[in-house]
């Protein structure tokens, strides 16, 4: 039996990404602050970033970049990318953004796939991204620095032309708007094609849910190139006329420095840094009543790191859960409710409908009248779900079914009242002695201790080739635990299948940039 939202459908307006966050602006909106960058302080009003979103646009026309091209986007969070992400869509093209952290392999491969024929990047990031668009046969004539560098054009030389946005026409609801590559945390990256239409629904979905205000100062540290980032943050913040205060990267102090100095209301995170406001000491030396919000995503959220953090910080905290391949929210919890678990990743939002199915069986689970469901890969279909992967049907047919529901990969509950919990990804599930064991539990109960300040938790053979839970832990300064105390604090507190029966102490666990544990990475430690 499918369930869908306990809201009801909302109207998602047939209109390009520009013209839905920009096209009806009121007048005494343009001269609110938009942007702040977060290290220097520099401000930007919407009447400001909406000249220079055109101004991209126009640039862009002049180089010969029409609709149905592809640009890519290599940069931090910044001012500019803003105005460069925007400038993309507004001149027609589709925008392909580039992991900050890429190699230049990393960067060829995507260019060459994407089919992109222009390249952004800023300074910092420049050696990787020439090798990357030399080898994908991109001319040094096509990088563009946003913030300058020898033998390459600017940001300002692009637009000392001056030239008008110009006139696109195109259909939102077919029209590619950005090609984010997944992570690749569970195999190769594939670009996730998403549509105007895809992308200007999820923010009619989710933005009522979580609720920022015109009043509020968003912090944006997690990264733009990310769809969490592109949506949660980034169009979501502008759609409801709030200022986003931008970070190139995270660091704790200068994280917390920004909150309290620009007074931030909302900070969306990764649960790593909402393991940082639970535990860290250095939250003691700020004043961060500011916060109204915290919402976790990219990764499940245990439920008592959030409740810590929400009573040391005395803020609301809510968690979401989504894929690139839904633009990306598909269920989120709300600020304005207090009946929902933060342990859990709230509500699915309106206009989709979702499903579980037992990952063994195919059979479908049915929603409980009272309690909670037997757990089950979430399936979910809506107007925020990807068209497909770009050049790879197999990929696609694999994740699609044939009457448009999306295979998330992910195991979920949920219970009599539609409140969903992320138990792990099916290929994350380990399997020992015929029980599945989800590693996010495990991580989840390691992280209540007060010793350990982070956790990783994957499947490993012992001696007689048994797959069995191996526990991945870094310590909080100064602590001391054995591989014993370890498992034996686990043991007391699960199902004996469930214990964790190997330790390593390790100074930090492989994660991505949006904050997913990288467990293939610790299996290849493990193999090497």
């Amino acid at each position: 039996m499918s369930f869908r939202s306990p809201y009801p459908d909302v109207e998602i307006p047939n209109l390009s990404v520009y013209d839905f966050l920009f096209g009806s602006i009121a007048d005494g909106e343009l001269d609110r602050i938009a942007t702040i960058d977060g290290v220097s302080g520099a401000e930007t009003s919407y009447r400001t970033l909406i000249a220079r979103i055109d101004a991209v646009a126009g640039a862009l026309a002049a180089e010969g970049i029409a609709v149905g091209d592809v640009v890519a986007l290599h940069s931090p969070n910044s001012p500019s990318f803003v105005a460069v992400f925007h400038g993309i869509l507004r001149a027609g093209a589709t925008a392909t953004t580039v992991n900050a952290l890429a190699t230049g392999e990393d960067i060829a491969s995507q260019l060459r796939d994407s089919g992109a024929t222009l390249l952004f990047t800023v300074s910092a990031l420049l050696k990787a991204a020439r090798v990357g668009a030399r080898a994908a046969g991109l001319d040094p004539d096509r990088i563009i620095v946003l913030d300058g560098a020898s033998d390459h054009r600017s940001m300002g030389e692009l637009l000392a032309s001056v030239r008008p946005a110009p006139n696109v026409t195109f259909d939102p609801v077919t029209h590619l708007a950005v090609l984010p590559y997944s992570s690749g945390t569970t195999g190769r990256p594939k670009g996730v094609m998403l549509t105007h239409r895809n992308l200007v629904a999820n923010v009619a979905q989710a933005g009522p849910l979580i609720g920022v205000g015109d009043q509020d100062r968003v912090l944006a540290v997690l990264p733009f190139f990310h769809i969490y980032g592109m949506t949660v943050l980034l169009n979501l913040a502008l759609a409801a006329r709030a200022t986003l205060v931008t970070m190139p990267r995270f660091d704790l102090s200068e994280f917390l420095r920004i909150i309290q100095d620009l007074r931030c209301s909302y900070a969306f995170v990764a649960p790593p840094i909402a393991v940082a406001l639970a535990k860290h000491p250095l939250i003691e030396q700020f004043e961060l009543g500011s916060l109204r919000v915290v919402m976790s995503g990219a990764a499940p959220l245990d439920e008592t790191i959030g409740s810590l953090v929400a009573s040391r910080l005395g803020c609301k905290v809510i968690q979401g859960y989504g894929m690139t391949e839904m633009s990306p929210v598909s269920h989120v919890g709300s600020s304005t409710r207090s009946d929902i678990p933060v342990g859990t990743v709230g509500v699915t939002v309106p206009n989709m409908e979702c499903r579980l199915v037992d990952s063994l069986t195919g059979e479908e689970i049915d929603v409980p009248a009272e309690g909670e469901s037997a757990p089950g890969e979430l399936l979910c279909r809506g107007p925020n779900v990807m068209v497909g992967y770009l050049g790879n049907e197999e990929a696609t047919r694999a994740t699609l079914t044939d009457d448009g529901f999306l295979r998330t990969g992910d195991i979920a509950t949920v219970n009599a009242r539609g409140f969903v919990t992320i138990v792990d990804r099916v290929k994350e599930l380990i399997k020992y002695k015929g029980y599945q064991v989800a590693p996010a539990e495990l991580e989840a109960l390691l992280l209540g201790h007060p010793d350990i300040a982070d956790a990783a938790v994957i499947g490993v053979n012992d001696a007689d080739g048994e797959e069995v839970p191996k526990a991945f832990i870094v310590l909080q300064p100064g602590a001391e635990l054995l591989d014993t105390d370890v498992m034996e604090y686990v043991a007391s507190r699960v199902a004996p299948y469930k214990k964790v029966r190997q330790v390593e102490m390790i100074d930090s666990i492989p994660k991505s940039s949006s904050g997913k544990i990288l467990r293939k990475d610790l299996r290849a430690a493990v193999t090497a």
